[in-house]
């Protein structure tokens, strides 16, 4: 068994995601703990989180804490309960079994349409909806002005011009951005990310992760799924594994997986 690698200059270790070892990430020094680490408040609480699926549970008995903070990546092979995490953590699937709390609150005893504006979700394809951007981006909030809806698309890197045209005509990269801007549009404290640029190309996921990690920067809360080593490497701050619905390790800096078998 190797032993664990020491942390690098900015506190991060090496990890393992899905059997492929994850190298450590250069970057600028940094002699203090994030400010997240010294909080100790869960930002979602899993107790024993059961969601059936038709062969076997998705979730099985989950039993997890997330801290506030940063980007937290959520792996494992597909099909192991990534997504439905997520989802139930958006209230989009509600456990069989179990309670999913949001900062201590029981999920299910909180308005849904409230907890979704202060909870984004970006989903693996673009969603757009029939109309312009601006109307696509109105649908979070619908008193948004032509000013505030062009400084959300500069801030996902979109140009205001865009405002005016049809969602149908962007590109996969634009439209994946417009959904980010659209859940960016109700000022949201957490951002869940599944996948979200699993069906983009190298420069659009680029853009997106940079997106992502400025939001997580800028203090939004990130919960990133993905299936990408390298990706996870670049953006995350701590894992968590999941397989066959079950929790394989809870929230790691990417440290400790480098010493299991």
């Amino acid at each position: 068994m190797p032993a664990p690698q020491e942390p690098d200059h900015r506190g991060r270790l090496a990890i393992v995601v899905a059997g492929t070892t994850i190298p450590e990430r250069p970057g600028r020094p940094c002699h203090r703990r994030p400010p997240w680490e010294h909080r100790r408040v869960a930002l979602f609480s899993f107790e024993g989180v059961t969601v059936q699926g038709e062969d076997r549970p998705r979730l099985d008995a989950i039993d997890l804490e997330l801290p506030e903070g940063g980007v937290t990546a959520i792996v494992g092979p597909s099909g192991s309960g990534k997504s439905t995490l997520l989802r139930c953590a958006n209230r989009l699937q509600a456990p069989d079994d179990g309670i999913v709390r949001y900062r201590g609150r029981d999920l299910a005893q909180i308005d849904v349409l409230a907890h979704r504006r202060e909870v984004g979700m970006v989903f693996q394809r673009p969603v757009a909806f029939p109309g312009t951007v601006a109307e696509n981006l109105r649908v979070a909030d619908p008193d948004l002005d032509d000013a505030a809806a062009g400084a959300l698309l500069e801030r996902v890197a979109l140009d205001a011009a865009l405002l005016g045209r049809q969602a149908s005509e962007l590109s996969g990269g634009e439209a994946q951005r417009m959904g980010l801007a659209r859940s960016l549009a109700t000022s949201p404290r957490v951002v869940l990310a599944d996948e979200p640029t699993a069906s983009l190309d190298e420069d659009a996921a680029h853009q997106l992760e940079q997106l992502l990690r400025r939001l997580a920067d800028d203090g939004v809360d990130v919960l990133l799924v993905s299936h990408s080593p390298e990706q996870v490497q670049r953006l995350a701050d701590r894992v968590v594994a999941l397989r066959e619905g079950r929790l394989e390790h809870g929230p790691q800096p990417v440290a400790a997986a480098e010493a299991r078998p």
